[in-house]
C-alpha cells in the first residue's frame, strides 16, 4: 500500500497500473459526470454519493493505495470547505424547503443545507478520482490518452499536443508546488511568522510571506522545465513517435465493461426517477418484520 497524492505517479505493479491509460481516463470522465446527476430526492442523492464513495474505495484498493491518505490530502482544504459551507447557507435562499432555525433575519433552509453538502462531496469525491488517475497513470500515457481523445480535432489545426502536454505538465506541479508551499512555510516559520495564529492584519502578512516567494519558486521551475526540454531537443511541431505503444489488453476490456454497466445503470436511476432510498427503507422495513425484529 502507498499513500496517495494528487499529481503524483506512484509506481505500484496493480491492475489499475496495467490498465490503459486510455480506458482509466475515459471512466474518470464517465465518473465525473455522474457525480454531477440529481436523483429522485435528496436520500437518494446522497445514497448513491455513498455508493460511489465505495466504488472508490473499491478502485483504490484494487490499485493498493492508501484509502486514508485521501483525508491528509483534504487538511489543507478544510478551512476552503467551511467558509463555502457558512457563505452558501446564508446565500442560497431560493424558495421552498422548511426552517432548520434563524441567524437574525438569515432563514438556514434545509435545501440550503443539501447544496453545500452536494459542492462539499463532489468536491472530495473528484480530488480522489483525480489522484487515482494519477497514482495509477504515467504522465507521458497520461499525456498520451489526452491527446488521443482530443486527436480528431487535429483537422481543424488544434494544438491537441500541446494542449495534452500542458495539462499533464499542470497536474504533475501539483505535489511539487505543495512540497514547496511546505518548504517555504517552515523556512518562514523559522524566521518568526506565524501562520496558525494572530489578528487578521498578522495573517494577510504571513500569506504575502507564503505567496510571493512560492510564485518566484514556480517560474523559475517552470523556466528550468522549459530549458530543460529544449535542450532535449523537444518539438511539438514534430510527428512524435512512442518507444511503448499502448495495446487494448483483456483488463481494459474488464474496466471499460463495468465502467459502461455502471453508468448505464446510474443513468437508468436518472431517467426514470427511481426512488432507490425509499426502495432501501421499505425492503429493510420488510426484513425485519419478516425477522421478527419490529
Amino acid at each position: 500500500m502507498k499513500n496517495i497524492s494528487l499529481g503524483r505517479y506512484l509506481p505500484t505493479n496493480s491492475f489499475m497500473h496495467k490498465a490503459d491509460p486510455r480506458i482509466k481516463f475515459f471512466g474518470l470522465i464517465i465518473f465525473m459526470v455522474l457525480i454531477f446527476l440529481k436523483f429522485a430526492t435528496p436520500w437518494t442523492d446522497f445514497l448513491m454519493y455513498g455508493i460511489y464513495a465505495l466504488v472508490i474505495f473499491i478502485i483504490m484498493k484494487v490499485a493498493k493505495l492508501r484509502v486514508f491518505s485521501i483525508f491528509k490530502q483534504l487538511k489543507s482544504l478544510w478551512f476552503m470547505m467551511i467558509f463555502l459551507l457558512v457563505i452558501n447557507l446564508f446565500t442560497f435562499q431560493r424558495s421552498g424547503g422548511n426552517t432548520l432555525f434563524m441567524i437574525g433575519n438569515f432563514a438556514v433552509k434545509d435545501i440550503a443545507l443539501y447544496q453545500t453538502l452536494y459542492i462539499l462531496i463532489r468536491l472530495v469525491l473528484m480530488i480522489a478520482l483525480t489522484s487515482i488517475l494519477t497514482a495509477s497513470t504515467k504522465p507521458l500515457d497520461l499525456t498520451y490518452a489526452i491527446e488521443w481523445y482530443m486527436s480528431p480535432l487535429k483537422v481543424i489545426r488544434f494544438p491537441v499536443h500541446e494542449i495534452a502536454m500542458t495539462l499533464s505538465i499542470a497536474l504533475r506541479f501539483i505535489p511539487t508546488l505543495l512540497d514547496e508551499t511546505g518548504r517555504i512555510m517552515r523556512a518562514q516559520e523559522s524566521r518568526g511568522v506565524d501562520f496558525k495564529g494572530g489578528r487578521v492584519k498578522e495573517k494577510i502578512r504571513a500569506i504575502v510571506a507564503l505567496i510571493v516567494p512560492l510564485f518566484v519558486s514556480a517560474l523559475q521551475r517552470s523556466d528550468e522545465l522549459a530549458n530543460a526540454m529544449i535542450a532535449r531537443g523537444y518539438d511539438p511541431q514534430a510527428k512524435r513517435t512512442r518507444y511503448r505503444l499502448l495495446y487494448f489488453s483483456w483488463r481494459d476490456v474488464i474496466v471499460l465493461c463495468l465502467s459502461l454497466g455502471f453508468l448505464t445503470g446510474v443513468i437508468l436511476l436518472r431517467v426514470y426517477k427511481i426512488d432507490l432510498a425509499d426502495m432501501l427503507y421499505v425492503n429493510i422495513q420488510n426484513l425485519l418484520q419478516m425477522w421478527g425484529l419490529k
